[in-house]
């Protein structure tokens, strides 16, 4: 199940967007859970897909891919830095035009979860630690469309642990 998660640090010229697709060890408060995406949790992706650049989320509206060569992806100490050659189409010219105006603030992210890790305080906290990204997105309102999503992740875990519990105690009670 793909999850959608947002940053709202992108600049542009004419023709090149760039910015962070995601922070490092910033945790984010989606409502029932927090969430953290760890340093290296992008590495096995950025070496073996090709991920997109779109316009929000629409598949319809590519404006650069990796293998292509027109998206540029890279970890650093700060996060998923990017960097996107905007095509010369309607799209690209439109989303160029929307990030001047200060109509496009922020970026999101699409991935799957392959690692990661749940820890328990006042709220859980999601540690991200090895995710298949498959988009980075432009979006004009930065948010998290999909929680549900998580939601439903967060309490497949929640009962994991439940199940876990009450296993140990029966196995104590023999």
């Amino acid at each position: 199940m793909l999850e959608l998660r947002t940053s709202n640090e992108i600049k542009a010229t004419r023709s090149r967007v760039w910015g962070y697709a995601a922070l490092f060890d910033s945790p984010t408060d989606l409502g029932e859970f927090r969430e953290v995406v760890r340093k290296g949790a992008f590495r096995r992706s950025l070496v073996e897909s090709s991920i997109r650049a779109l316009f929000d989320h629409d598949a319809g509206k590519l404006l650069g891919t990796t293998r292509a060569g027109t998206l540029s992806l890279r970890e650093d100490d700060k996060g998923l830095a990017f960097e996107l050659d905007l095509p010369d189409t309607t799209h690209g010219r439109d989303v160029a035009e929307l990030i001047r105006r200060g109509d496009i603030a922020g970026c999101s992210f699409g991935f799957t979860t392959r690692s990661d890790k749940w820890v328990a305080g006042d709220k859980f906290t999601r540690e991200l630690l090895d995710v298949d990204l498959a988009e980075i997105t432009l979006t004009a309102n930065p948010a998290y469309p999909q929680t549900t999503v998580a939601l439903r992740s967060l309490d497949a875990m929640v009962k994991q642990s439940c199940d876990a519990h009450l296993r140990k105690l029966w196995m104590e009670t023999l």
